[in-house]
C-alpha cells in the first residue's frame, strides 16, 4: 500500500453537483493536488481500510474528510462512527459538510467526535466562500496529529 500516492482530502458526497463544485472550488484555490471523490458511504469505508474495491490501494490517513451525512448504502452517521471508533482513522479530522439542519444529525455527529459540522449554503457565491475557507483552514492552518 505504502507505494500509492498520500491523499490530503477525502470528498465523500454523492450529488455530482455539489461533488463537482466543491473539487472546483479546491483546485481554484489550489488545494486540491491530492483528492480523492467517493460517492457512497460503503465505498468511503472501503477506502479508508484499504478492503473490496480499494484493497492494498491507500495507505495514509488524508488531512481531512468532508463528509455528507445522506449518503447512498452507508450513511454519514454511520461512516463517522466507524472512523472515529477504529485506532487508525480515529485522529483524522472529519468535517461534515451536509444539507440537514436538522438538530439530531448535528447532535450525533458532535457526540461520535466530528471536527466540524457545516450546513451547505444554498447560494453558489456563499457555497464557494464556505468550501474555499474550510479547505484553507483544513489544509494549511490546521495542525494535525495524523502527518
Amino acid at each position: 500500500m505504502s507505494d500509492q500516492a498520500e491523499f490530503e482530502i477525502i470528498i465523500v458526497e454523492d450529488d455530482p453537483n455539489d461533488a463537482e463544485l466543491i473539487t472546483r472550488i479546491l483546485r481554484k484555490h489550489n488545494l486540491a493536488n491530492k483528492l480523492v471523490l467517493l460517492k457512497d458511504g460503503a465505498d468511503a469505508l472501503d477506502f479508508l481500510f484499504g478492503q473490496g474495491n480499494f484493497a492494498d490501494k491507500y495507505d495514509d490517513g488524508p488531512k481531512v474528510i468532508l463528509l455528507d451525512l445522506k449518503l447512498p448504502k452507508v450513511n454519514g452517521i454511520e461512516v463517522l462512527r466507524k472512523i472515529k471508533s477504529d485506532e487508525r482513522t480515529k485522529k483524522i479530522p472529519v468535517v461534515i459538510l451536509t444539507s440537514s439542519r436538522e438538530d439530531c444529525d448535528l447532535k450525533d455527529a458532535y457526540d461520535l467526535g466530528v471536527n466540524s459540522y457545516v450546513t451547505k449554503p444554498i447560494k453558489f457565491d456563499e457555497f464557494a466562500k464556505v468550501v474555499a475557507d474550510l479547505g484553507m483552514y483544513w489544509l494549511l492552518l490546521n495542525k494535525s496529529l495524523t502527518k
